[in-house]
């Protein structure tokens, strides 16, 4: 089994949505704004190319289907498909991936399933045979959005997934696509059924931590984001996932920190936790 932290494109968001109630000037400390006041965002995947050659990539970014308009309002930083890109650079064709895993469907995170967008084009799936994987709960949400997070979705992407064929939804710990090496826990806080997938690598255990803990910044319990439905149900779940995490002695990926792609963690005598043995590109072959 080989690991690779995937990069896709960047983003720049307000940093006071980033960090909820967190005043501004300790935030900056962590993550400098700029003159908009937005901060460095990374969409960052997981590749997983098994001894069997089997390619399973754990989300897709935001990728570039916006059109410019919609791309500067976003943050969106590159007009091209940088995840296809970066696949590339692994020998990863987009023919090549063969199960996508979401932890959840807002743009962000699903955004890279789709071409890049071109003048007057449709609206079509970047992965011809891929085999998609969602949570039930995070699907429902997708199709059925409250009108606090609508904008986050986008309305094509449930129909496109469905017409593949390939769309397996689940609501257990487990995935009949997946099988024997995977398994899910789940989370509200962020999102009805955000998705958390749990890998069983030959260097421990790796969890994807999704917007449950976007990046170092946000595994200090009290720090949630401002998109959170439920930020005192997200620091419970943060509090249950990360401590089972640190007592496997595991791996935590993040999405979005723009400099570190995954850390172990510590726990200090007061409990609070911390980023540890940080790397800045999982590549573990």
């Amino acid at each position: 089994m080989e690991l690779f932290s995937v990069e896709g494109n960047t983003q720049r968001l307000d940093g006071g949505a980033m960090f909820g109630n967190v005043p501004q000037a300790l935030w900056q400390r962590w993550c400098p704004a700029d003159e908009r006041n937005r901060i460095d965002l990374a969409c960052r995947c997981l590749l997983i190319r098994e001894d069997s050659g089997r390619c399973v990539l754990l989300e897709a970014g935001v990728g570039a289907f916006f059109e410019p308009k919609l791309r500067d309002r976003f943050g969106i930083q590159e007009s091209e498909h940088v995840l296809l890109k970066s696949l590339a650079a692994l020998a990863v064709r987009p023919e090549d991936v063969d199960v996508i895993v979401l932890s959840h469907l807002h743009f962000d995170h699903a955004g890279g399933l789709l071409q890049p967008w071109t003048e007057g084009g449709d609206i079509a799936l970047a992965f011809p045979n891929a085999r998609y994987v969602v949570g039930a709960k995070a699907w429902q949400r997708a199709k059925q959005p409250h009108p606090r997070d609508r904008a986050s979705f986008i309305p094509e992407l449930p129909g496109l997934l469905e017409a593949t064929g390939r769309l397996e939804i689940t609501e257990g710990d487990t995935s009949s696509t997946l099988g024997e090496g995977y398994r899910f826990s789940f989370s509200d806080g962020h999102t009805p059924g955000l998705m958390l997938s749990r890998v069983q690598t030959p260097r421990g255990p790796i969890t994807f931590m999704g917007d449950l803990v976007p990046g170092t910044p946000w595994v200090h319990l009290p720090i949630t984001m401002g998109y959170d439905r439920y930020p005192e149900l997200l620091i419970d779940e943060k509090r249950e996932v990360l401590g089972a995490i640190h007592r496997e002695d595991g791996w935590c990926l993040f999405t979005h920190d723009a400099k570190v792609a995954a850390s172990k963690l510590s726990v200090d005598d007061r409990g609070r936790f911390s980023a540890a043995d940080t790397i800045e590109r999982l590549a573990w072959t």
